[in-house]
């Protein structure tokens, strides 16, 4: 799970604050997850498929790949998260489980 995000910006620290505060996420990140946070944008255009913005969470498989069948709501921002959208990224979470366990 790679969590894309700057600290100057308002919508990250929203959706940051949330995140900590919610123990389903919290364990899973914790037991399930590895986590990359990464605090400056990257030239890797594997990690920006559809575009340089923050906050953007993306969910990376074992071969590295990002996955692109577990997005967030937003056409025009597949992998970006808002607050209000912890429990679609919590269902999110869950799909990427359940899709690694099966491909193993």
């Amino acid at each position: 799970m790679v969590i894309h995000h700057l600290e100057d910006c308002q919508y990250c620290q929203a959706l940051k604050k949330v995140f900590a505060e919610n123990e389903e996420i919290q364990e899973m990140a914790q037991n399930n997850f590895i986590m990359l946070n990464l605090m400056h944008e990257t030239t890797d255009k594997n990690l920006s498929p559809d575009g340089q913005y923050v906050p953007r969470i993306m969910f990376i498989d074992p071969s590295l790949t990002v996955r692109a069948d577990i997005t967030g709501r937003y056409s025009n921002r597949l992998y970006t998260y808002e607050p209000q959208d912890i429990p679609f990224l919590i269902e999110n979470m869950k799909k990427a489980l359940r899709l690694i366990q099966t491909e193993l």
